[in-house]
């Protein structure tokens, strides 16, 4: 029976001296370019239409020990379609959830994400004074990766690259798109605020 006190001491002084668990939160609001794929593309319709390929968002998440992650990547593309008197607004919004795997180098953190979510369409057409309106969502994945620059006072930097990729078909007013499958590809760069 003495060996409990000596056993209770041992597992006291080890749960004492774990290291603790970290894990790096951060949030990254971000500027992006839209590519590929069906970004800018302007319906063959309209004569009058400019291509818009500017993209906003945010990225919510955490590394924990830097190595593994999970964040949440909200993205808006006003003008996804392009840009025309006769088209009026559309845009494209998506909302992903990715699993990331990080490799820690001080203060400089290349890491590879991907994940599911959603991809919302929306698009109004103005010609002829029909006013019709549409909005479409679809499930969707994203692919990508980037490297994320630590700087003191908890900001840094941050470059990215992702590809999306509707898994369902878009129908938007009867607008050609490349593939229904909409997809496109993203760079962005942004701060980081951690």
């Amino acid at each position: 029976m003495r060996k409990a006190p000596f056993v209770t001491c041992l597992v006291l002084l080890v749960a004492a001296s774990a290291a603790p668990a970290r894990a790096q939160g951060f949030v990254a609001p971000f500027v992006g370019y839209d590519f590929g794929g069906d970004a800018g593309n302007c319906p063959s319709l309209f004569d009058d239409c400019t291509e818009k390929k500017t993209s906003y968002g945010v990225v919510f998440g955490f590394l924990a020990g830097g190595f593994f992650g999970v964040e949440a990547d909200i993205g808006y593309a006003p003008d996804f379609f392009g840009e025309s008197q006769a088209f009026g607004d559309n845009s494209v919004l998506t909302f992903m959830t990715n699993l990331v795997v990080g490799i820690p180098a001080g203060g400089v953190r290349p890491y590879a994400s991907a994940g599911v979510g959603l991809m919302r369409t929306h698009a109004r057409l103005d010609t002829l004074n029909l006013g019709t309106d549409e909005s479409q969502n679809a499930w969707a994945y994203d692919v990508g990766g980037g490297v994320m620059f630590f700087l003191p006072y908890h900001l840094g930097i941050r470059a990215d690259y992702r590809y999306f990729r509707s898994l369902q078909n878009f129908e938007l007013l009867n607008l050609e798109v490349r593939n229904p499958k909409l997809s496109f590809s993203r760079v962005s760069v942004g701060l980081v605020i951690h």
